[in-house]
């Protein structure tokens, strides 16, 4: 069931929406309505796993040492 709701906007700004609303073909009513649902519902965290698992694998030889090579490059820059 919808309701009724009077709003009061800047001029300047109700005349930038409804250019906007004829253009997308939609009505006021509706993008207020999305908006409002849009900042009401809790956004959808990912889970951290399937956030790692979307990255692209590192270009590094399997047969390096990482943790020597980070020694090498920390002696090197504060001169250990």
């Amino acid at each position: 069931m919808k309701a009724r709701l009077n709003l009061t906007i800047d001029e300047t700004t109700l005349a930038v929406i409804k250019s906007y609303a004829e253009v997308k073909k939609v009505s006021i009513s509706a993008l207020v309505e999305d908006y409002f649902k849009n900042i009401s519902t809790p956004a959808k965290h990912k889970n951290i796993i399937d956030l790692v698992e979307q990255l692209k694998a590192p270009n590094i030889s399997s047969d390096k040492d990482l943790k020597k090579d980070f020694y090498e490059d920390q002696a090197q820059k504060y001169g250990f």
